[in-house]
């Protein structure tokens, strides 16, 4: 015999009261009972201790389970042999990510980056390139930048956070942004201020090409003063990206896409892209950078003027 109030607490205890002996008149299972049998430990076929929860763990247990999704409990999800979790997977990072992980972290903890943008005319570039197939359209671009940094050297730097000194370097190795296998590395093309475009041309799309096979070595990979990032490979307009750690700056330039543009007062279809330019703003201001990527625009939108002066 017992109460409703004690086999309510029964109930919510997971006490089966027919293996309760009352202490009360008659044999009557008292609430003490109850609690009684539900604070003693019930040994298993395996000589495990079960430790029966409280009434507070049991009433917010129960609400957990009134709250959760068909099947699962906060805490309680089943793993599949695959080691996946009921639609999700984990991937270990290899020691590649790891490895970029800590270069990206570093970068975005450190360095207080800016980025501007602009929209450039490249139909000259387009048809210079239509005109001669060689060098490649990367190629003029890279030459640009090379006039750009020689124009402005402070992206072509390093800062010493310990001297509180900016480092500009004689030597531009201009870093080339390549999706390879692995993931995203950047070659350099050393000494990229002392050739001609057709040698920038050769020599990007040999770095370019042992980085798709994973054969860029060490030096190349982290030689990289400058980096020139082709986001139109990825058919994308550009990117606020991360700088490359310990350099000071990035360029990227868009896809060449057909976009309406007006020349002198008339609207017509131009080829366009975007360039964005990321900086490191411990280095200099805007002024500084907005001069870097007008000189390379510029020399977009008129590639013989700006060939004739390099």
């Amino acid at each position: 015999m017992s109460s409703p109030l004690v086999r309510r607490l029964a109930r919510e205890g997971g006490v089966d009261l027919a293996t309760v002996r009352g202490s009360g008149p008659g044999g009557l299972i008292t609430r003490r009972d109850v609690d009684a049998a539900i604070a003693a430990p019930a040994p298993t076929p395996t000589g495990e201790r079960r430790v029966p929860l409280s009434r507070d763990r049991q009433a917010a247990r129960t609400e957990e389970r009134r709250l959760a999704p068909s099947g699962e409990l906060h805490g309680e999800r089943q793993v599949a042999p695959s080691g996946e979790l009921n639609g999700e997977r984990r991937v270990p990072l290899s020691g590649f990510r790891k490895a970029v992980s800590a270069v990206l972290s570093r970068s975005r903890a450190e360095i207080p980056e800016a980025t501007i943008w602009v929209d450039v005319d490249a139909t000259p570039l387009w048809e210079l390139r239509q005109r001669y197939p060689s060098p490649g359209l990367l190629a003029y671009v890279a030459r640009f930048v090379v006039a750009g940094l020689r124009a402005y050297p402070v992206f072509n730097a390093r800062l010493d956070t310990e001297r509180q000194e900016i480092v500009e370097l004689d030597r531009i190795n201009l870093g080339i942004a390549v999706q390879s296998g692995r993931g995203l590395v950047v070659p350099a093309v050393p000494d990229a201020q002392s050739m001609t475009t057709s040698g920038l041309d050769t020599a990007i799309r040999e770095v370019t090409d042992r980085a798709r096979r994973g054969e860029a070595t060490p030096a190349e990979l982290s030689a990289g003063t400058f980096t020139l990032n082709n986001y139109g490979a990825f058919r994308v307009d550009g990117s606020a990206a991360i700088i490359n750690h310990p350099q000071v700056a990035m360029l990227g330039i868009g896809r060449i896409i057909d976009r309406p543009w007006v020349v002198d007062g008339a609207l017509t279809v131009r080829k366009v892209t975007q360039l964005s330019f990321v900086f490191d703003h411990r280095i200099c201001d805007g002024g500084a950078a907005a001069g870097f990527l007008r000189t390379v625009a510029d020399a977009i939108e008129d590639p013989p003027s700006a060939l004739a002066r390099l």
